[in-house]
């Protein structure tokens, strides 16, 4: 028995066994593309702030790979995931890449999770031109027209912002207070939501920075309330959200609070429970708890085929990994059996509108493109309920 064999089975021996721990040594003498298989890479937060919004993206996009590899792959080709933990820290995701492409163990890449964290890893995917599907983050910093390998999925933050800023202001509110991660993805987006309310002249009641790990959200909130603003824009995210609203909500409750599609993770919006009351976020996939939309269904139906957390299937994190996973899949098929990284990437430029009925995703001249006016804005009251 060759050594190639022997390894082989030990994986296939372990994975029969249920001993997760012992797989990845075995996984890693393989290649990243065969005839037989090819593995993506996904360095992503398993742990820290929005380490529960990483394992949900991981699950679905692990449900989508499943039912595809049930089915006997794509062109005959297992598609196996190595994700690794960055925690939500840039340097983590680049020296995560930097191993997975020197082992040759990724043959390209999905989800990265944060703008800090894609920005450090855009040139060395330029570089060596890996496809790499679907990062976390609508920073319009990241979307440069001379990017060839990256697919965005997301919307920019701008546009979210847009979305945002005009709906507070048709509703008449003043003195307009900004909470903002003090981050790069915070401060970003802070920028731009600056600009739009100095495009239509709303008076403001200051800009507030919260701390990555929402350390200092009860110093904060009581800062942001002794102003009594008419209203808070949250360019936030994760468990420091979190710290800062409940906080918040116990010295104002009246006071409305509007943040982006990322301001709170499927994960966090129990632990708000009253405190989401008032609280409105933008939306750009479908809510993963309607059995209205056909993409909804579809995923949940995966999740439960596959065997995936039951935790997991009204999870809005989970269906957007489901979402990328599925913009990977039509981009191998697209790309044909004679598989190359460039073959990939034009696999998926072609994809103009990949349709789950109610929803479509795609990418016209490489800008995301999402169908069924998806950009809008959700209400929530007590416990995370929806009522708009």
């Amino acid at each position: 028995m060759s050594r190639r064999e022997f390894l082989l089975r030990a994986t296939q021996a372990v994975a029969a066994c249920g001993l997760p721990g012992l797989a990845p040594t075995a996984m890693a003498a393989e290649e990243a593309l065969s005839s037989r298989h090819l593995t993506l890479g996904c360095s992503i937060a398993l742990s820290g702030p929005l380490g529960q919004a990483g394992i949900e993206q991981v699950a679905g996009m692990k449900a989508a790979f499943a039912e595809v590899n049930q089915a006997g792959g794509v062109h005959g080709r297992e598609i196996r995931m190595e994700p690794k933990d960055d925690a939500y820290v840039a340097a983590r995701t680049l020296q995560n890449v930097t191993e997975m492409l020197d082992a040759q163990t990724a043959f390209a890449l999905i989800s990265p999770l944060g703008t800090a964290n894609t920005a450090a890893i855009l040139p060395l995917i330029e570089s060596k031109g890996i496809p790499t599907v679907g990062p976390v983050t609508g920073a319009t910093s990241l979307r440069s027209p001379e990017a060839r390998h990256v697919f965005f999925l997301r919307p920019t933050y701008r546009e979210e912002t847009q979305r945002l800023v005009k709906q507070v202001v048709d509703m008449g509110l003043k003195r307009i207070a900004v909470v903002y991660l003090d981050n790069p993805f915070g401060k970003e987006v802070l920028k731009d939501m600056s600009r739009a309310l100095e495009d239509i002249k709303v008076e403001r009641a200051g800009e507030y920075a919260l701390a990555v790990d929402g350390k200092n959200g009860a110093e904060l909130a009581d800062k942001v309330a002794a102003e009594r603003p008419g209203a808070v824009l949250l360019a936030t995210t994760g468990t420091a959200n979190t710290a800062f609203v409940q906080a918040f909500r116990t010295k104002a409750q009246g006071v409305p609070l509007a943040g982006l599609s990322v301001t709170v993770v499927a994960s966090e919006m129990p632990k708000l429970a009253a405190a989401s009351r008032g609280m409105a976020l933008v939306q750009v996939f479908p809510d993963a708890n309607s059995q209205k939309s056909v993409a909804v269904r579809k995923f949940q139906a995966t999740m439960k085929a596959v065997g995936a957390n039951p935790a997991y299937i009204n999870s809005g994190s989970a269906l957007e990994g489901w979402l990328n996973g599925q913009i990977m899949i039509e981009g191998l098929k697209n790309a044909g059996k004679d598989l190359t990284r460039e073959r990939l990437r034009a696999g998926l430029s072609a994809i103009r509108s990949l349709s789950f009925g109610d929803f479509s995703v795609g990418f016209g001249n490489k800008a995301p493109y999402i169908g069924s006016d998806a950009i809008y804005l959700a209400v929530y009251a007590e416990n995370g309920r929806r009522i708009s």
